[in-house]
């Protein structure tokens, strides 16, 4: 149960900081391009990145920071990880499906979604 409350708390708190990270660089760009959510999308896989290599990361700290805060703040952190861990074990294949069939499936389930909801002209 504690394991929760750490991934909650994390989760909270990063998704707080997606809202207000993606809304503060989208102000400045007057863009139809979405450079608050690359932006947070990077720095939250930098961020896990570094959580991911450091050692002495407790397991509290492992679920909070990388379960909760990363992944509220992005999920794609979690997806950049998991594909550089294949990459780095020489699952090439593995990691190049990866990246495919996340970006079209997820872009086909989004759009997918949109039509469900939207209403016929």
């Amino acid at each position: 149960m504690t394991a929760y409350l750490y991934i909650a708390a994390g989760g909270a708190l990063g998704s707080i900081g997606r809202y207000w990270m993606a809304g503060l660089v989208d102000s400045r760009f007057n863009s139809d391009f979405p450079w608050g959510t690359l932006t947070v999308n990077i720095l939250g896989s930098f961020v896990i990145g570094v959580l991911a290599g450091m050692d002495s990361l407790s397991q509290q700290g492992r679920l909070f920071l990388m379960v909760g805060l990363c992944g509220g703040f992005t999920t794609f952190s979690a997806f950049s990880q998991q594909t550089l861990n294949l990459i780095r074990d020489g699952l090439l294949l593995r990691a190049g499906s990866n990246i495919l069939l996340s970006v079209m499936l997820c872009l086909l389930a989004t759009w997918l979604g949109m039509l469900l909801v939207q209403r016929p002209a």
